[in-house]
């Protein structure tokens, strides 16, 4: 693929390069609103069709479709192109929109929210993908803000849409709200967008999505239905563990034989990416692990109306975007690594501040907590991704944009089935404890508190990154044309 911009053109929607940003904003916030309005509203869907120990799979069944795709769309987008995978993802989330919309039962809304999966997991990445092929280094902090902040706007209107559709028993029109979003965005993306990408021939390693996308979703089944289902130390449980960690493992040899594999060796062996990866790992699951729970703890703990209980995690995504769009200032200065563990010592407080305060619930201080995780993760999440784009060549630029993103994706579904595993434990223990306040908070607390552990082990992750203030920058200019 080959570019034309210049680095004197700014960064904004005047800027020749504006049409194609504010395409990118229209296509991220498709995945944004969906991330917040769907939490706020799983108390009316589980009293409307029930299944409520189920209702973590909402979350992991559209995360774990998410996270395996990804890889196998930033393969692609290095072969084909950025453009015609990221149409294909928002048709997806199109059509799995409109299947959610008239489901009849848990199990229906489940299985549709795997195509839905499969859409963003070709939505986000190509989005932050293709920014990172046409800004620069000192570019791309101000264009992720930019990103983000269509996540600041959502976690406002996507609560609030939420709250409204539970409030009037709506609850479907939270995923057919998505109908005009798709076709607005995918619109924008033809008019304003065109690449001339040189196509080569390529081998697609299905074998490897297969086996990794079976080990993940026995090891997440395993996690949910243990202690629910059937017990921790049952021969089944063993069975499904045990059936993960082979898969797993024979997906490992695989990627070593395959000959284009879905996940490179190479993109783990390099000390970068690698704690790029971990990092990022991290980051999915502390950021799942509130916006799964937040919502639920707020209502079922203080009787909080929906739209108050998402207004309260909408903090999290609007402290998000102020401090991404400011990391750039300080990896310039300080470097990656410096600006990242200076996010993940806030996000860790901020954690711990939730946790720890969770036995005497208040909307305000969850909200203020929420609001100091969002910043810390806007300069963990932002700073890592820039380090391991910057670091590669474009046609490396997908797969290790994607891999990043997987890693983000599978800790964001491994961490929500884990964290609902320690709340079924709780809610297991007392008769209709998902209604009974007092359950709510331990069951709340006990999440919190994993998510806290799961941020300090986060650091660890952190610190191995390489000390470098600057990593080898390959430029972008010339690598996709905004305007054909």
């Amino acid at each position: 693929m080959y570019v034309t911009t210049t680095h004197a053109e700014g960064v904004g929607f005047r800027s020749q390069r504006g049409p194609v940003l504010i395409a990118l904003m229209l296509s991220t916030g498709l995945v944004a609103i969906d991330a917040t309005i769907v939490a706020t509203a799983v108390p009316s869907i589980v009293h409307d069709i029930g299944g409520f120990t189920s209702f973590p799979w909402l979350f992991s069944a559209y995360l774990l479709a998410q996270a395996v795709s990804v890889p196998v769309y930033a393969k692609l987008s290095d072969t084909i192109g950025r453009k015609p995978i990221m149409l294909i993802g928002i048709g997806l989330f199109l059509l799995g929109s409109i299947l959610c919309g008239v489901a009849w039962s848990m199990p229906v809304l489940i299985a549709f929210r795997v195509v839905q999966g499969l859409g963003a997991g070709a939505v986000q990445p190509m989005a932050i993908t293709i920014a990172g092929d046409i800004y620069t280094l000192a570019e791309r902090a101000k264009v992720q803000g930019y990103l983000a902040s269509v996540w600041a706007v959502s976690s406002v209107v996507g609560p609030t849409l939420g709250g409204v559709f539970a409030a009037l028993g709506i609850w479907r029109g939270i995923f057919l709200v998505n109908i005009p979003l798709c076709l607005v965005a995918g619109w924008m993306l033809v008019r304003s967008f065109h690449e001339n990408v040189e196509r080569v021939k390529h081998r697609v390693d299905y074998l490897g999505a297969g086996l990794l996308t079976a080990a993940l979703t026995l090891l997440i089944l395993g996690a949910l239905e243990g202690g629910q289902a059937w017990a921790w130390n049952s021969a089944i449980s063993i069975a499904v563990f045990a059936g993960g960690a082979v898969l797993f493992a024979a997906f490992i040899l695989g990627e070593r034989r395959a000959a284009e594999p879905v996940l490179p060796p190479w993109v783990v062996s390099r000390r970068l990416l690698a704690t790029t990866a971990l990092i990022s790992f991290g980051v999915g699951a502390v950021m799942l692990g509130l916006t799964s729970y937040v919502p639920t703890f707020l209502e079922g703990a203080l009787s909080t109306s929906p739209i108050l209980a998402g207004l309260a995690l909408a903090a999290l995504t609007i402290g998000w975007p102020i401090s991404a769009s400011q990391s750039g200032r300080l990896y310039l200065r300080i470097g990656f690594r410096n600006t990242a563990l200076i996010g993940i010592t806030i996000t860790v407080i901020g954690t711990a501040v939730l946790a720890f305060t969770a036995t005497t619930p208040n909307v305000l201080l969850t909200a203020g907590s929420c609001f100091i995780v969002g910043l810390g993760l806007g300069l963990v999440a932002t700073p890592t991704l820039i380090a391991a784009q910057t670091s590669v060549e474009w046609n490396e630029r997908g797969v290790v944009t994607g891999t990043n993103l997987f890693a983000r994706s599978i800790g964001s579904s491994i961490g929500v089935a884990v964290f609902g595993a320690i709340a079924n434990a709780v809610y297991a223990g007392t008769p209709h404890g998902e209604t009974d306040p007092h359950t709510v908070v331990a069951a709340s607390a006990s999440v919190f508190l994993a998510v806290t552990v799961v941020a300090a082990l986060t650091v660890v992750a952190v610190i191995g990154m390489p000390a470098a203030r600057n990593i080898k920058q390959v430029p972008a200019a010339a690598q996709a044309n905004p305007r054909g």
